[in-house]
């Protein structure tokens, strides 16, 4: 995989962590379920990423 397209696969990630961050926090008010939903979509994100 060349480096422009985990680049956009990393870009295309941080859409669910802006949106998916603030749904969060609207539902649970912390900043730790927060911190869940990022580390996740960050372990998902290395996965695509390391292939």
């Amino acid at each position: 995989m060349d480096t422009s397209r985990k680049l956009g696969i990393l870009i295309v990630f941080g859409v669910p962590v802006i949106v998916g961050g603030g749904i969060t926090y609207a539902l649970f008010g912390g900043m730790v379920p927060v911190m869940i939903w990022e580390v996740i979509l960050l372990l998902i994100a290395g996965g695509l990423v390391s292939k």
